[in-house]
């Protein structure tokens, strides 16, 4: 284990949770406005024993998301695995639609710095 390791890793060692470049072109738009556009998307997915955890979450890096749309929250949150998420909300729109993890375990390097949207709190995320 690392200096940096996840503590949920050593507690759910059966936890998995996979990264890989998407290998399509992502979009994500609210009220009809592109909000990112991107081919450089990383794909999660998450399982415990077998079981998907969550659907599939695409970390998009922020060149290809038009931050200006975003405004930085107090909002924080904490995974045993993937470490701590800092927050944006949309302007004029919800509150904490993304996430991001700037300084992720060293096992989730992979995503470090990359948005990802609440699907319940955008219009839609496309991968195609």
């Amino acid at each position: 284990m690392s200096a940096n390791s996840g503590p949920g890793w050593k507690k759910y060692p059966k936890h998995r949770i996979t990264t890989t470049p998407a290998a399509v072109r992502g979009q994500t738009k609210f009220k009809g406005e592109t909000l990112a556009d991107t081919r450089d998307a990383i794909q999660l997915e998450e399982t415990h024993v077998g079981h998907v955890v969550t659907p599939v979450i695409y970390y998009i890096p922020s060149k290809d998301v038009k931050m200006e749309r975003l405004v930085r929250t107090s909002h924080e949150t904490s995974c045993p695995f993937k470490g701590q998420a800092s927050y944006y909300s949309l302007v004029n729109g919800p509150e904490n639609a993304v996430w991001t993890y700037e300084q992720p375990y060293d096992e989730m390097l992979a995503i470090k710095e990359l948005l990802a949207f609440y699907p319940d709190k955008v219009e839609t995320i496309t991968a195609n």
